[in-house]
């Protein structure tokens, strides 16, 4: 049966990036990886239908489903998210490493898969409407020639950014780092400008640090206010802040999980959640502290399961929200 993208009442959203199969090294357990999911596209895609039934979610990427892997694109499937998007290629899937310490980690990219390409989209999808695209690359899989092609045929969605995959600098030997390199930071300022206020642009508090140059928390902000869009740093479990052109800076406190079991995708949340919210609203500044709010509890709850699992629908998340039961460093 063929998925359709639209439904009255549906908030419809494409996600664009690789998927990516990821071996998880912890420091207790240091010669036994785990090998799971990964990719923003799919902690954003399967965390928002969890969220919301009143969702329609499609997948742009590249990915060898052969062999061991076919059952991960059944996991999509399984939950109604369209694959029409997915190019099946011969190619390695993209792998990485990603070895966890002391609530930081290192990662080391082992194969990659080729860049996404405008024309590679069936024509199914680019005549449809969608309320909003994610961009988020994982290894600069994505140009801006792909997202100036995106903006011509879907000039009134709005884009959700997850700057990570576009700034991080990979060696020949695939070991990943963020770095301020010049080229980088001209294309992602290019892509900003484009989008204008169309964008809801996040980044962790390292990468905003990169991008803006600047190292004081308000200095950051302050940088990303001269654009249009909605610049969102995230700070771990020190919360997050949001700030906009014309608009006051936000300071959103890190809610507290059960547990800690793992952090990966936590921030992936945070955006596909603060994007499906901030679309179904008036769109004013308090509208944005609340999408905040419900974007920093759903994240929480990721953090409290290994891989793609921590996912909960909207009543817990508000739930969490309304006991305001903050991190102690908030």
């Amino acid at each position: 049966m063929i998925k359709k993208l639209h439904k009255q009442n549906f908030t419809s959203l494409f996600f664009v990036g690789h998927i990516a199969i990821d071996e998880v090294l912890k420091e207790n357990k240091p010669h036994k990886p785990n090998e799971q999911l990964g990719g923003s596209v799919s902690y954003c895609s399967l965390s928002l239908k969890k969220y919301s039934e009143k969702v329609k979610i499609c997948i742009i990427s590249n990915f060898n489903d052969s062999a061991s892997y076919n059952s991960i694109l059944q996991l999509f499937d399984h939950k109604n998210i369209i694959l029409d998007g997915i190019k099946h290629l011969d190619t390695n899937n993209t792998r990485f490493v990603l070895d966890y310490y002391n609530h930081s980690r290192t990662l080391m990219l082992k194969s990659r898969c080729p860049d996404l390409k405008f024309k590679e989209i069936p024509n199914k999808l680019l005549n449809a409407n969608p309320d909003a695209i994610v961009l988020v690359p994982l290894c600069n899989e994505i140009s801006y020639e792909y997202i100036s092609k995106m903006v011509q045929n879907f000039p009134n969605a709005y884009y959700g950014i997850d700057i990570q995959g576009f700034i991080r600098s990979i060696d020949e030997n695939g070991h990943v780092s963020l770095v301020r390199n010049k080229e980088n930071i001209t294309i992602m300022h290019r892509i900003i400008e484009l989008l204008g206020d169309r964008l809801i642009l996040k980044g962790s508090e390292e990468e905003m640090k990169i991008l803006s140059g600047k190292q004081d928390w308000n200095e950051v902000m302050h940088y990303f206010q001269q654009f249009k869009g909605i610049s969102i740093m995230t700070l771990g479990e020190k919360g997050s802040m949001i700030t906009k052109k014309g608009e006051g800076i936000l300071k959103i406190p890190a809610f507290k999980p059960k547990r800690v079991q793992d952090e990966t995708g936590a921030g992936d949340i945070y955006l596909a959640i603060f994007l499906y919210e901030f679309i179904n609203s008036p769109k004013t500044w308090q509208a944005i502290e609340k999408a905040g709010h419900l974007a920093s509890a759903a994240a929480s709850f990721e953090i409290e399961k290994k891989g793609v699992k921590g996912f909960v629908a909207k009543n817990r998340v508000l739930q969490r929200v309304n006991k305001k039961n903050y991190l102690n460093n908030y």
